[in-house]
């Protein structure tokens, strides 16, 4: 370890076009960011310092998790910045064999294989990634940080789905995802937490989600992180005639109608342009189909938002979060005008309403540190497979 009482972690959050990382000096009381930056696999290299200033990196991460990971290797030996400690990656679905934050060994690589077509958009990169952080970072502990790990508390009447039991006993349930993103907005608002809180993350993936007393009770998104609500590329929650029709439609090729639902749908398709919220803005002034885009997605968020109040009883808290719920004041007004039946559209409406950073790296550090060293289990190594 760095000294006797902080480790130095490494976070990795993978997507399926880009690898978000970041440094982190972990104790028992504080972790604090000594680097960050994004590297996409086309070439965009971007790493900031602690203060977030841009800092550039000394050569472009190439165009495969291999190269990225190379790549901030080389970035933390030029800073002079010590090797990790752990390694913790953000993993979208850990199946029905993993429900919790887990010190990665072949038994748990295996299970997150098989989870793949849960999560088709994100999985494979994560284990490409796996692979080659083991290979970089030989012997170091590498942790997996799930998604769904927060929504492990949702009650049946919120898990359940209405399908027979021979599917259910298969563990086909309502999972939940941006698990990370909503405990960090937890830990954000502090104690006294509000009793009633939505949290909505709206990025290119978007999700609601209800939390009492600080636990999930639900959520928007499902099996997989395709349901809930209208996203960028991805449908959300649709008439499920609709996968019959589109299925014949396409001729059973259920590739094509994967592709169909996860990536040429939503924002993209309704727009037939962009899935760039930034972009639509633009586009809205001389375009019909940009402008029904952009109040679609807000239409949809809003019905989950007045959802997840009648769930919980009542609103104490909107907290917006995530790239477009951060940065989009237009879309955030949108869904709120909606909604004046729960006080968010009154002048009192801002006591009501935050908008808060998703800080899902920091919350995969805090993970992987109590795994790996807070519960003692600091000698245990990567596995391997994942460094061969």
């Amino acid at each position: 370890m760095s000294d006797a009482a902080t480790a130095s972690v490494l976070a990795l959050n993978a997507g399926s076009s880009s690898l978000k990382f970041g440094l982190f000096a972990v104790d028992a009381d504080a972790c604090r960011r000594v680097l960050s930056g994004t590297a996409a696999f086309e070439g965009t290299w971007v790493v900031r310092d602690d203060g977030g200033q841009d800092i550039g990196g000394d050569s472009a991460p190439g165009n495969e998790a291999g190269g990225a990971v190379a790549a901030i290797k080389r970035v933390l030996e030029s800073r002079g910045l010590p090797k990790p400690d752990a390694i913790g990656h953000r993993i979208v679905h850990g199946g029905r064999g993993h429900r919790d934050h887990v010190v990665i060994d072949e038994s748990v690589i295996r299970q997150l294989q098989d989870a793949i077509v849960l999560a088709p958009l994100h999985a494979p990169a994560s284990i490409e990634l796996l692979q080659a952080t083991g290979a970089n970072f030989p012997h170091v502990p590498q942790v997996a940080c799930l998604d769904t790990a927060f929504h492990r508390t949702m009650p049946d009447v919120a898990r359940t789905l209405p399908i027979p039991a021979s599917l259910r006993d298969r563990g086909v349930e309502r999972y939940g995802f941006h698990g990370l993103s909503c405990e960090s907005i937890v830990r954000q608002l502090g104690a006294p937490l509000p009793p009633r809180l939505v949290i909505a993350h709206l990025g290119h993936g978007a999700s609601v989600t209800a939390v009492a007393d600080g636990r999930s009770i639900d959520t928007s998104m499902g099996l997989t992180p395709s349901g809930g609500v209208m996203m960028s590329t991805r449908t959300g929650d649709i008439d499920p005639g609709l996968l019959l029709y589109a299925a014949r439609e396409l001729d059973g090729d259920l590739s094509a109608l994967e592709t169909l639902l996860d990536r040429q749908s939503g924002l993209l398709g309704v727009s037939g342009s962009s899935d760039d919220m930034r972009e639509l803005h633009s586009a809205a002034a001389s375009s019909a189909d940009a402008r029904l885009a952009i109040a679609m997605f807000c239409y949809s968020v809003r019905k989950q938002v007045g959802a997840m109040a009648a769930v919980l009883g009542g609103l104490d808290l909107l907290v917006f979060t995530g790239g477009i719920g951060e940065n989009d004041p237009l879309v955030r007004a949108d869904i709120c005008a909606g909604l004046d039946a729960l006080g968010l559209a009154s002048g009192d409406a801002p006591s009501r309403i935050s908008v808060l950073p998703s800080q899902e790296d920091a919350q995969i550090a805090r993970h992987a540190w109590d795994l790996v060293f807070a519960t003692g289990d600091a000698t245990r190594v990567a596995c391997p497979s994942l460094s061969d």
